[in-house]
């Protein structure tokens, strides 16, 4: 059980630190938010622990649906999108307030970024599934460990990504603000379009 563990670290951190919205999402959150990171897994984990408990009753099926991928990734997609012209139109402002970043709170931005990633659901749907069950074969305890160790995973990485952003804020000030928000806005901005452009290709083809 122990070299599976150890997979589920080793796997689990190659996903949680590939460049994607949710590293945006914690690196501009963390600006203003110490332990935004923290917040945003909590948000994750709203999300990740059901969705393990239905996997296991079966959902797989379900969610490598073509039409439910096409429908997270236009959901997705226009979240993505509003929440990378609220972090665009917040670098413009002159000062910024805590609860900022497209009106989206971390808590909040985890949950929906969590639910309407339709790559998180089609890995969960195909390799965190496969683990899920490796897991529950050795014993009930091995899946809590899995999924534990999973979240343990997210928010190590994130924390030391808000905590950055944050104490270079701090040393910075608004200016730093400014660039963190015009650089993660905008590649929310492209991870919205790309969603949004690959349903409409699943769409058409």
């Amino acid at each position: 059980m122990a070299e599976f563990l150890f997979s589920t670290v080793i796997i689990s951190l190659s996903g949680v630190m590939a460049p994607g919205a949710m590293t945006a999402a914690t690196l501009a959150h963390g600006t203003r938010h110490r332990h935004a990171g923290a917040l945003i897994t909590a948000g994750h984990a709203v999300v990740e622990l059901p969705l393990i408990a239905f996997l296991l009753i079966g959902l797989a099926t379900f969610l490598q649906n073509p039409a439910v991928k096409i429908a997270v990734g236009i959901a997705g997609g226009g979240f993505l999108c509003y929440m990378g012209y609220g972090m665009l139109k917040d670098m413009r402002n002159a000062e910024f307030k805590a609860g900022s970043m497209g009106s989206q709170k971390p808590l909040t931005a985890g949950i929906i970024l969590s639910a309407t990633n339709p790559y998180f659901l089609i890995w969960w749907a195909t390799i965190g599934v496969k683990l899920a069950l490796e897991a529950k074969e050795f014993s009930m305890l091995a899946l809590v460990l899995f999924a534990t160790l999973h979240l343990t995973c997210d928010l190590i990485w994130l924390e030391f990504l808000s905590h950055a952003s944050y104490q270079g804020s701090k040393i910075m000030g608004d200016k730093l603000q400014k660039w963190v928000l015009g650089i993660c806005g905008t590649a929310l901005l492209f991870f919205g379009i790309k969603f949004l452009y690959d349903a409409a290709t699943d769409l058409i083809g």
